[in-house]
């Protein structure tokens, strides 16, 4: 009876259970088992892995506080998925138990949705897909919710997400439009309000409206409970302060983050202190307490991993107070502190680089451009701009130093013979006292050396080595005594030597002395240094000739010069260029550079605002130099910027229409005319380079790449020499001028030869020959007059696809000719005037005869 009752009532359980399992049947005990069901085992599970991708998507994103911060934490990355292949393990598996909850528990009766939890199954489907960066389905799965569950209670917070995803897809302005909705039309507080409000903000940001994400943002920090959204919210409201310029404003935000201190993590606590030292008064603040409020940032130990940072605040507070040694020192420290912020390096190195750079320490500046380079996004914008300054770095290495050489030397030049040897004298008897004490320092290191041989000579602590036999091993190093004894016969033999390749040269001798002289075992190997130490040396290598100081003179101006344009066109560096343009012109230099120098000094008195000197320069260019472009210029600026036909770059522009219409003689008459105008100005090797060009499309490749040679090497640092250096490269592949078969082309021409006496029948001819070969409907034809020689020009038609339709083309043409003269001689029209001879030619021949001007050599061939 038991036993019967017992089945009885299992079968009557699990006759309800399945009945509850349909999704078919909208009954109570069904919609809120599958209810709990998906609430409490598959959302559960499926949030569960939702979360857990979320901290692993947190822990690997790096916030970059040199920009405002975004208000989500998540790394975009820019790979390419195939279908089905996810970024993350947990967000599939999220999805996954989204989608069972969706198929196995949904239960839409009658159109519509008995389980109260499947908006939630979409909702966390939606999340996924937007963590998992795939943005498009995501924003299915929210507007799905919006279109089938408009009464849910995640209504709000599927709107909030549908436009995050707006937002990640650029689609900016629909995201406001909506949130601006929603925040109007729903009473949001608490969380909704802050998550759609700081979402907001990040779409102002992203359209760089920072007022108004400054007041979403605001609301935001307000309305979050969470510690971790406060901090950053108010991290960013001051971050946006500080774009407006309202620095007490962002302080007292940075301080919203500070208050609290271990509630959040301890990376926003010292950004917020260091956001704090970058808006600190140098005019009012009180620096000594803001020195000691630095000092304790660098000594509390929980600051360790962010001292890269903090060393950086304090270098940039010395620098500012001008403590230029402690300053590098810190950036120093910064640098080696580093890990991985890269930009933190490049600030650190670009800072460095120009204050050397400033200091005229420009082969240490370079090497610390260099270091930035490697620190920056390659060709990005900023990593154009130091490698444009870094190149243009080479050429103030070599102009400075021909400056200070060349200067040096005319210094001396300038002395008598009395002050020219009480200045060598000097400097030899600093050679001769660095030298003993170098020679004292090697005499003691040797008596140690010995004492320590002796030592363990003599003692009873040093023994042989054993070998495995237990005999005592022979093997010369294991010896002191040997060891010492070959020392000693080597320094006998060969002296002290460095440890270095190539020891046996006497150059790398130590030389020794004793009291002032040289040792006796010393001189017939170091008898060549003892000419450093006497002042008529150094005397001796002073140049005398006129010609030589004349030329050094030359050289040194011409240094001036261009260190004066380097500053002023490409560093910005206005007070050094104006230094070496007043250098130049106190120099007694050519007069090629003096009005040049005067009119670019009154240019910079200009940029610097010093009116006296503004005035001066114009009053001086005007007076001495009346028919001077730079005159004119200075007399009626306006008429200048309007039509100013004179200027170079005007000329330039002009010279280079000749060049494309192939008025080639004309090219290089105008640019050898130009290039001697504006010698030493930036636009000289320009025109240069021009006339190469057109003595190349006149005369050929021999003299082409000549003229090539010749800028390469007297423009070299210019942009034009190295282009010039690139041509030259690239013109290897056409030195051949061997001829190639014609089953190599496919593309033909037809040429017709026109020598100097018929230069003026070409027009006519190319009118008619344009006519006639409109006709020949089975080739797609063009005509073009190009210039072979100062003598030749060729009228040359291109389309031909085959040598024997190049060959016959004049033939053709002829007979064309012929049918259409007996039509016109019916209408009484003028007849045509084809009947020339012309050569077929493949289009590749014709290039190389055209760069080789070889045409004989081609015609005899065939």
């Amino acid at each position: 009876m038991k036993i019967g009752f017992k089945i009885a009532v299992c079968a009557i359980v699990i006759m309800l259970s399945l009945q509850s399992c349909s999704r078919k049947k909208d009954k109570f005990v069904t919609r809120n088992f599958h209810a709990l069901t998906t609430e409490y085992n598959v959302l559960f599970n499926g949030y569960n892995a939702l979360n857990k991708g979320r901290e692993a998507l947190n822990s690997a994103y790096t916030d970059d506080y040199w920009e405002i911060l975004p208000v989500e934490r998540m790394q975009i990355m820019e790979e390419t998925l195939l279908p089905g292949q996810s970024k993350n393990a947990d967000f599939t598996k999220a999805e996954e138990k989204a989608v069972v909850a969706i198929q196995k528990h949904g239960m839409n009766i009658g159109g519509k949705e008995k389980n109260h939890q499947i908006d939630e199954a979409y909702l966390l489907l939606g999340e996924a897909r937007y963590f998992d960066q795939r943005f498009i389905p995501a924003l299915e799965a929210f507007n799905y919710i919006l279109y089938k569950y408009p009464l849910s209670d995640k209504i709000n917070q599927a709107k909030v997400w549908r436009e995050k995803t707006n937002i990640r897809l650029e689609n900016d302005e629909i995201a406001i439009e909506n949130l601006k909705k929603l925040i109007e039309e729903e009473e949001l507080e608490g969380q909704e309000l802050s998550d759609a409000t700081s979402i907001l903000a990040q779409a102002y940001i992203n359209i760089k409206s920072i007022d108004s994400a400054l007041t979403q943002i605001k609301i935001a920090a307000l309305e979050t409970k969470k510690p971790f959204e406060k901090a950053r919210f108010n991290f960013i409201k001051g971050q946006l302060y500080n774009k407006l310029k309202e620095s007490d404003s962002a302080n007292m935000a940075f301080d919203q983050v500070i208050k609290l201190n271990r509630q959040i993590p301890r990376k926003y606590l010292v950004a917020a202190y260091v956001e704090k030292t970058k808006n600190f008064d140098y005019k009012n603040g009180n620096k000594l307490e803001f020195q000691e409020h630095l000092k304790r940032l660098e000594d509390y130990y929980e600051n360790r991993p962010y001292l890269d940072k903090i060393y950086h605040e304090i270098a940039n507070y010395y620098l500012k107070t001008k403590k230029d040694s402690i300053a590098i020192t810190y950036y120093n420290k910064s640098i080696r502190a580093t890990t991985s912020d890269k930009k933190l390096n490049a600030k650190n190195y670009l800072i460095l680089g120009d204050y050397y750079f400033n200091d005229a320490n420009y082969q240490t500046a370079g090497a610390y451009f260099d270091s930035t380079m490697v620190n920056l996004k390659l060709n990005s914008k900023p990593y154009r701009v130091i490698k444009r300054k870094r190149e243009n770095l080479d050429d103030v290495i070599k102009y400075e130093g021909i400056a200070n050489i060349n200067d040096s030397i005319l210094t001396l030049t300038r002395m008598s013979n009395t002050e020219r040897l009480e200045y060598f004298t000097t400097y030899t008897n600093k050679l001769q006292e660095a030298a003993n004490a170098e020679v004292e320092r090697l005499e003691i290191e040797s008596r140690k050396n010995g004492l320590v041989t002796n030592n363990l000579s003599g003692s009873g602590f040093v023994k042989n080595k054993s070998n495995s036999s237990g005999s005592n091993s022979s093997f010369y190093f294991y010896n002191p005594t040997t060891v010492a004894y070959g020392k000693n016969e080597f320094n006998k033999i060969w002296g002290e030597r460095k440890n270095s390749d190539n020891w046996r040269w006497s150059s790398n001798k130590t030389v020794s002395f004793s009291n002032g002289a040289i040792s006796t075992i010393d001189v017939t190997v170091s008898q060549d240094s003892l000419k450093t130490f006497n002042p008529q040396y150094y005397i001796d290598k002073i140049p005398s000739e006129q010609k030589v100081i004349d030329s050094l003179k030359i050289d040194r101006n011409y240094a001036y010069y261009q260190l004066g344009l380097i500053y002023k066109e490409k560093f910005k560096e206005y007070r050094l260029s104006k230094d070496k343009f007043i250098n130049l012109l106190e120099s007694n230099p050519e007069e090629k550079f003096i009005l040049p120098s005067k009119y670019n000094l009154f240019k910079l008195s200009e940029l610097l605002e010093e009116d006296s000197r503004i005035a001066f320069y114009k009053e001086d260019i005007i007076t001495n130099y009346p028919d001077s472009r730079y005159a004119k210029i200075l007399s009626n600026p306006e008429f200048a910027k309007t039509l100013d036909t004179e200027s170079p770059e005007y000329l330039y522009t002009q010279t280079y229409k000749l060049l494309k219409a192939q008025n080639y003689t004309q090219v290089i008459l105008d640019s050898e005319k130009y290039a001697k105008d504006f010698t030493d100005e930036p636009i000289q090797p320009k025109f240069e380079l021009l006339k190469a060009t057109a003595q190349g499309r006149l005369f050929g490749y021999k003299t082409y790449t000549q003229s090539l040679n010749s800028i390469a090497l007297e423009y070299a640092n210019t942009p034009e020499g190295q282009q010039a250096k690139s041509l030259i490269a690239s013109l290897k592949r056409v030195a051949d001028t061997s001829f190639v078969t014609n089953k190599a082309s496919k593309h033909f021409n037809a040429v017709y030869t026109f020598n100097a006496s018929e230069f003026d029948k070409i027009e006519a001819f190319k009118k008619e020959l344009t006519e006639a070969v409109k006709a020949i409907k089975y080739y797609d034809l063009y005509v073009s007059e190009d210039i072979y020689t100062l003598d030749t020009k060729f009228v040359v038609v291109h389309g031909i696809n085959s040598v024997q339709g190049a060959k016959g083309f004049a033939l053709l043409l002829k007979e064309n000719e012929e049918n259409e003269n007996k039509k016109k001689k019916k209408r009484n029209r003028k007849k045509l005037q084809l009947d020339r001879p012309a050569f077929g030619i493949s289009s590749k021949n014709y290039t190389i005869i055209q760069t080789h001007k070889n045409l004989n050599s081609y015609l005899d061939l065939k």
